[in-house]
């Protein structure tokens, strides 16, 4: 499990693609992978990846087919900056919402807008069939970051970003047309899959009464 407060970003030292499969080396900042060991779990922009193997503050990640199709991953290359977040461990502060680094789908930013004191963010889905889970002041893990929904439309919906996150972040330097992992929260996605089963079941039942009797 991850908290989705990302603790920095990292670079793309080497992408070794083979067919259906591809293994990233992944450079940390330096003291940032102490303690790790080989079968850890890190989240890179939000996608929980087993550690492979450890050389000093570079660690290598076997990242399957369908993680490479669900996710951005697949689009990596030497250079990349990615989130990182290395998994929670019992007793830490918990400053965002719990994040399994499951990702949903994937985001394309729409718009970048910059104030003096934040910057918004604005997401296309690509599925929009994730959408009912999006909801205003609602959590959202974006690359790995536990983020508060801001306004919400039929297909998007925005974010508002402090320095601080901008600036410890992938956010920093991603722009209009960058793709992004989406994971919706559980929670909420529990709320809203209940409430429309229990729904359907009610209006199943009236649908099945007399008519005298549904009134």
């Amino acid at each position: 499990m991850f908290t989705g407060i990302v603790q920095g970003t990292a670079t793309i030292a080497k992408v070794d693609r083979q067919d259906k499969f591809s293994s990233l080396e992944i450079s940390f900042p330096a003291g940032k992978a102490d303690g790790v060991k080989i079968g850890a779990s890190v989240a890179i922009n939000g996608t929980c990846l087993t550690v492979t193997h450890i050389a000093g503050d570079t660690l290598g990640f076997d990242v399957m087919m369908e993680t490479l199709r669900a996710t951005n991953l697949g689009g990596l290359q030497q250079g990349s900056v990615v989130n990182f977040e290395r998994s929670a461990r019992v007793g830490d502060e918990i400053g965002g919402h719990n994040v399994s680094g499951h990702v949903h789908c994937t985001a394309s930013i729409a718009a970048v807008e910059q104030t003096e004191n934040n910057r918004r963010l604005t997401f296309q889905l690509s599925n929009p069939a994730f959408m009912k889970y999006v909801l205003p002041k609602g959590y959202i893990a974006v690359d790995g970051c536990s983020l508060t929904i801001g306004e919400v439309w039929e297909d998007k919906f925005s974010v508002y970003l402090i320095p601080e996150t901008v600036r410890v972040t992938v956010f920093g330097v991603k722009s209009v047309g960058d793709s992004v992992n989406i994971e919706i929260e559980t929670q909420t996605q529990a709320i809203v899959d209940t409430t429309e089963r229990v729904v359907a079941q009610y209006l199943e039942k009236l649908q099945g009464l007399p008519a005298a009797a549904a009134k």
